[in-house]
């Protein structure tokens, strides 16, 4: 009696293995969209806080705070781009005594991220947001 040994893969052992790896990228690809979106909040974050420290040194050589993003190295006065291009940021309200700086997500960045949408802050550093998470997890995450 002769018995040959056949060597391969059954089409339905490849068919379990084609399931296995999409059951697993069903899972990871959310979480890793989840979180790309919380990390290029980061993003938003460092801008403003540039704006801001950059707002306190023009107030310390002028009378008052400034709507005008040229003063702080940007090519235009109207909403610019943060570092890595996910927000606008805008300064708005700027008298003697107050501004306000908005991060307005783009593009991914805006369909992704619900939870906090826009970042607000002013000159006594009050955090807000505009999403539908808390301002508190989405300053400090």
């Amino acid at each position: 009696m002769n018995i040959k040994l056949i060597k391969g893969f059954t089409l339905i052992e490849l068919m379990i293995v084609v399931v296995i790896i999409g059951v697993l990228a069903a899972i990871a690809l959310p979480a890793y969209t989840d979180y790309v979106t919380r990390a290029r909040r980061a993003d938003a974050k460092d801008t403003i806080l540039t704006v801001q420290l950059a707002q306190e040194k023009w107030r310390a050589n002028n009378s008052a705070y400034t709507n005008a993003m040229t003063n702080f190295g940007y090519a235009g006065d109207a909403a610019q781009a943060s570092a890595d291009g996910h927000y606008q940021v805008t300064v708005t309200g700027a008298s003697a005594t107050a501004y306000t700086i908005t991060a307005v997500p783009q593009g991914a960045q805006a369909t992704n991220d619900g939870e906090c949408a826009n970042f607000v802050t002013n000159e006594s550093n009050s955090e807000t947001i505009s999403g539908s998470g808390t301002a508190a997890n989405c300053w400090n995450r």
